[in-house]
């Protein structure tokens, strides 16, 4: 983070009870700023922060606009994250959404958007080993996610070509103490997870705390130089490590055993398209145990060159992967104990 003095400013996160935006929360009140959050929900530990919360729905133009007016940067982190579900849900939020915080940032002429994006944007299914940022979009995705992330992105790189000072953020596979998402869908599971695919796939990971500090640096660092509105940037801890030594890691910080059985990469996606089909067809609740999208996911590598926020935004991950995991096993051991 940037010793230099800092002005305190108005700052607006959307989707700040989440796991992302709480951390960027956090990060913004230590050092003075007024932070605001537009989230569905009301969060006690926003309250715990002081954060002004408005409780708004992405999708609602005349809300959002509100929000951003008198802000001198908004962080757009809300989405609908997950791997199933109706695609005209995940239209709303991350696309319909991702247009209303763009139009309200220039209607109230906002001088920074940080934009949370995901690498999934560019994942063909294959193997992408130290990829960067020239990656082209895929011609077809295997998700309602991915798709719908690649259609804001690209919103808001039209925005920051139309003059809205804009930064892409596509942090990969964010995990620590508080994460909602993929360490309890890891510790849920524990009994029936099945290596899918060899086991040596690499993959890139980053810890909470790095991926708050990147946005506020992209902002800080838009407000040094305009000239990197428009840009896109992976962030991740810089050291890609095998994915399922990763899922294990994590298991071993819940106290779990960790996962012995394996199958193959094509039976896996195979299983996920047999699976898809049954819930599409008889419109089953829930969502199935394997898609070919996860199949897929969990089977390759995926890790980006950061070369370009390290020089751009002078990132570099403060927290091991290491460290990370002591602290989310600690966090655990006390969550668990309540």
């Amino acid at each position: 983070m940037s010793t230099r003095f800092h002005h305190p400013e108005n700052v607006l996160i959307t989707g700040g009870g989440g796991f992302l935006g709480k951390a960027i929360a956090r990060l913004l009140v230590r050092r003075g700023d007024r932070v605001n959050s537009l989230s569905r929900n009301q969060y006690p530990a926003l309250d715990d922060l002081g954060i002004n919360q408005i409780q708004a729905d992405i999708s609602d133009a005349a809300a959002v606009a509100s929000a951003c007016a008198g802000m001198d940067v908004v962080y757009h982190t809300a989405a609908k994250a997950g791997v199933w579900g109706d695609p005209a849900t995940y239209h709303a939020v991350n696309v319909d959404g991702t247009r209303n915080v763009i139009a309200a940032c220039q209607k109230h002429h906002v001088p920074r958007l940080i934009h949370t994006s995901s690498p999934s944007v560019v994942f063909t299914g294959g193997n992408m080993a130290g990829v960067n940022e020239s990656a082209p979009y895929p011609f077809h995705f295997d998700a309602a996610y991915p798709a719908t992330k690649a259609i804001a992105e690209q919103l808001v790189r039209q925005a920051a070509q139309d003059g809205l000072p804009a930064i892409i953020l596509r942090p990969h596979l964010v995990w620590g103490p508080e994460d909602n998402h993929l360490v309890p869908r890891i510790i849920a599971r524990a009994k029936s997870l099945v290596q899918i695919g060899t086991g040596d796939n690499q993959v890139d990971v980053v810890y909470i705390d790095n991926a708050a500090e990147a946005h506020v640096l992209a902002a800080d660092c838009l407000k040094d130089n305009p000239a990197l509105s428009g840009h896109i940037y992976f962030i991740s801890q810089g050291e890609p490590v095998r994915l399922w030594d990763m899922v294990n890691a994590i298991l071993q910080a819940a106290n779990l055993p960790p996962v012995r059985r394996s199958i193959s990469a094509a039976t896996a996606i195979k299983i996920g398209a047999a699976l898809e089909w049954i819930y599409s067809t008889f419109h089953l609740p829930g969502e199935p145990k394997l898609t070919r999208f996860t199949a897929r996911e969990l089977s390759t590598s995926h890790w980006f060159d950061i070369r370009a926020a390290i020089t751009d935004l002078g990132y570099t991950p403060q927290i091991s992967t290491e460290e990370g995991l002591v602290r989310l096993a600690h966090w655990l051991r006390e969550h668990r104990s309540h």
